[in-house]
């Protein structure tokens, strides 16, 4: 007969021992490691992008707008998150938080939706990079054959199959992930710091072609499209949490990771908000509604040599999303397995590297399979509603961990200001702007989550650890 505890779908982790015992991973990053994980995650191809696009549709000149208030609804998640890291630095980000508070039964769906977040992400990604990547070849009179230039399915493209791009660049960062957690923290450094620069060269340029008639009338659309516009900025800020994960692997966690966490949503603000000034300034906004608003302004102002290094730097964009997001889902998946609600073989490290190695291929291989036969366009659907889900989780979670007498005596160098207004504000609108999605997002989620069921019941109900100490 079972006992209590290994009835319980409640059942709660002990963070205590698991904070004070050694895991195994390495502790190497710094704050600045972590601030360069979150810009990379933050800042990819869709600053080049969605500016226009929110210009052009929503906001009229006042796009920079719609930035500041998707950076304020984000900074509310990323307080909470902020706090809950520097309490409980282990590896899993919101899976962990959510199993330490609310119990195995919610942060296993919590996990499995974020495990959605980051698979669909890197695929989702993948097939943004290579569309980049193939437009760059062209420029040199290169052409892959059409077979291999997309997913089957793809609109405008009847003859591809398999999106071959996209699973070459899955593997070779799988290959640098696997190599270790610090050498892959420094390349991504490297080039998070070549994008910036990329776009501050598109900011110091735009400047001198600034027209201010361009920026009346501010708000054609008023502060309702303000307020639309903020909903699909939100999206673009997706990737910071992925910062969290990293918590085993920090050197001092409790101070770092949420310098990393806040400091990287500040730096990417600033960059979309005068990305935003500067692309408005320089061409009208009605003429921005197009796919690459950042390399039509380019052309617009007669600087056609600076277009080919955006596009570069949008592929070096692309490049450090796809780092951090392989890497926050391995992890992800490395604490879940630890748990034993997966099977072990994704949380067996390397003895050498410290990594888990065969967690890591086998996350990107399933990653690239998803990005080479399926169209990017049903990729997507899946990733804003499982991050919303783990936001608005997270800001709820935060007034139980205040209450429950367990957390008093872990260290924690932050807490959320205003509590509990801050956290309960952050849970409202997260849950408001998930209600915003479409019904075939909802249908779509829930087939994922009953999926994450069959498998949870079928596997992880019996071999999970907290029920059967």
């Amino acid at each position: 007969m079972l006992n209590k505890k290994k009835r319980n779908l409640f059942v709660r982790k002990n963070i205590t021992q698991d904070v004070l015992k050694k895991t195994g991973l390495e502790k190497s990053l710094t704050a600045f490691s972590l601030t360069t994980m979150g810009v990379g995650a933050i800042v990819g191809a869709g600053i080049f992008i969605t500016p226009g696009i929110i210009a052009a549709k929503y906001t009229g000149p006042g796009a920079l707008l719609a930035f500041v208030l998707a950076a304020v609804v984000c900074s509310l998640a990323a307080l909470c998150y902020s706090e809950f890291s520097s309490t409980i630095p282990l590896a899993g980000s919101a899976y962990t938080y959510i199993y330490a508070v609310f119990g195995e039964f919610i942060a296993w769906i919590l996990g499995w939706a974020l495990v959605s977040e980051y698979l669909f992400s890197v695929s989702a990604v993948a097939a943004s990079w290579s569309s980049y990547f193939q437009n760059i070849l062209a420029g040199f009179n290169l052409h892959l054959p059409s077979a291999l230039q997309a997913a089957y399915g793809t609109a405008g493209m009847p003859h591809a199959i398999f999106d071959l791009p996209a699973f070459v660049i899955i593997m070779v960062i799988s290959l640098l992930l696997v190599g270790g957690i610090r050498e892959s923290a420094r390349i991504n450094a490297v080039m998070v710091i070549l994008k910036i620069l990329v776009i501050i060269l598109f900011i110091v340029v735009g400047l001198f072609y600034i027209k201010p008639a361009n920026y009346h009338p501010f708000l054609p659309f008023g502060m309702k499209g303000v307020v639309s516009g903020a909903a699909v900025a939100f999206y673009a800020y997706i990737g910071f949490d992925a910062v969290s994960t990293a918590s085993e692997e920090v050197k001092n966690p409790q101070k770092n990771v949420p310098i990393g966490i806040i400091g990287s949503l500040l730096i990417a603000t600033a960059l979309y908000i005068a990305l935003s000034a500067v692309l408005v300034g320089t061409v009208k906004y009605t003429k921005l509604n197009v796919a690459d608003p950042v390399a039509y302004a380019l052309h617009f102002i007669h600087q056609d040599w600076i277009s080919g290094i955006v596009s570069l730097g949008a592929v070096i964009g692309m490049t450090t999303v796809l780092i951090v997001f392989l890497y926050g889902g391995t992890r992800l998946v490395f604490a879940i397995s630890r748990d034993g609600l997966l099977p072990p073989i994704f949380s067996k490290l390397a003895p050498k590297t410290h990594t888990p190695v065969l967690n890591t291929w086998i996350f990107g291989i399933v990653g690239s399979v998803f990005a080479c036969i399926i169209p990017i366009d049903k990729i997507t659907e899946l990733v804003n509603i499982g991050t919303l889900f783990a936001f608005a989780m997270v800001s709820l979670g935060i007034i139980f961990l205040r209450r429950d007498p367990e957390f008093k005596d872990l260290d924690s160098a932050f807490k959320v200001p205003f509590y509990p207004v801050l956290p309960i504000i952050s849970f409202i609108l997260c849950a408001i702007l998930m209600l915003e999605l479409k019904l075939f997002t909802w249908i779509a989620f829930f087939i994922w989550l009953i999926i994450g069921l069959i498998l949870y019941f079928s596997y992880g109900y019996r071999h999970s650890i907290a029920r059967n100490q």
